[in-house]
């Protein structure tokens, strides 16, 4: 698949604030790419210099093959953008700022119509198309930059937060509409929504002081904590004894730990060798043959204690 989305060592500084620090990734055509990091960590800061609102100390930008620093304006017509805060002309109307959109695209009135139709329509904002965008909730306000964003069907969009101030069916709209468009786009999707990455992106990259600290599936961020793929189950108290021996007969077992207590039962986690039976498997073998664990699961984790353990644990000089 062609790769439609390059940062190659990009750098930026304000001041004595090294912002971004030498990120080179790539994105291709049908990948979503979540983009997260704490706050301050320079997500927005490399968004828009992918995006040519913002010019790099060093390093290059390329929009499906076109340098955005030689060629700006070309590398904006393949490019959608959602910048943070979702800024608009608030003293337009929802319509009148989209017809304007698609005329500075460059489209004609009938085709310019036909456009705003159908954002219009994609983001559902027939019912405010004529009230002005300063009277618009935050979550409409979010919702018509999103129309301009894909108006013109670009090979790229680059979302900063697109689910920010939506309630959960605008969320979930959102994110379907999202997944619609990935087949023969290349997106780039920041949020502080971890969930979000699970429900929507192909592939999850963090940074942290301004540097890639992880790039992987949300599967394989996940594989780096200590319990993931481990079998949890809770027990009466008076047999955890009995039931950790037990566990560590099966040979696939290589360890079983407690990881707590409440309310007259004990939570075991139990750890496969390596080799070992799928998870799932060897956690259906547990229930049929230990009639007293009980909520025998394994356990994946989640999005957001990887993020933690990367973005707390990370070693690093000083940045922004």
């Amino acid at each position: 698949m062609a790769v439609l989305i390059e940062a190659s060592d990009l750098e930026k500084r304000f001041g004595e604030i090294l912002a971004v620090d030498g990120i080179s990734l790539e994105v291709k055509r049908g990948e979503v790419l979540g983009f997260l990091g704490p706050n301050g960590a320079g997500k927005s800061t490399t968004m828009k210099m992918l995006t040519g609102f913002l010019e790099p100390d060093a390093g290059s930008a390329r929009i499906a093959g076109i340098d955005v620093s030689d060629e700006p304006k070309r590398a904006k017509r393949q490019l959608g953008y959602l910048p943070e805060g979702a800024p608009c002309y608030g003293d337009m109307t929802a319509r009148g700022f989209l017809t304007f959109i698609a005329e500075i695209r460059g489209f004609d009135r009938d085709e310019a119509k036909r456009r705003v139709a159908a954002a219009v329509e994609k983001t559902q904002l027939s019912s405010v198309l004529e009230q002005k965008i300063e009277t618009l909730s935050k979550g409409f306000k979010r919702r018509v930059a999103i129309a301009q964003a894909i108006l013109h069907d670009p090979q790229v969009l680059i979302m900063d937060e697109p689910t920010d101030g939506l309630d959960p069916n605008q969320k979930h709209q959102v994110r379907r509409l999202i997944a619609d468009m990935s087949a023969d786009k290349a997106i780039i999707v920041s949020t502080h929504i971890l969930e979000e990455v699970e429900a929507v992106c192909s592939r999850a990259v963090i940074i942290n002081r301004g540097r890639i600290v992880a790039d992987g599936t949300a599967e394989d961020l996940m594989r780096r904590l200590p319990y993931h793929n481990t079998i949890a189950m809770h027990v009466p108290a008076g047999r955890a004894e009995a039931v950790t021996k037990a566990l560590t007969e099966f040979a696939a077992i290589a360890r079983v730990e407690t990881v707590g207590t409440a309310n007259g039962r004990v939570r075991l986690r139990a750890s496969p060798h390596a080799g070992a039976p799928i998870p799932s498997e060897l956690a259906a073998l547990i229930r049929s043959r230990l009639i007293e664990a009980e909520e025998v699961h394994v356990e994946r984790g989640n999005l957001d204690e990887v993020f933690r353990q990367i973005t707390t644990s990370d070693a690093g000089t000083s940045h922004a």
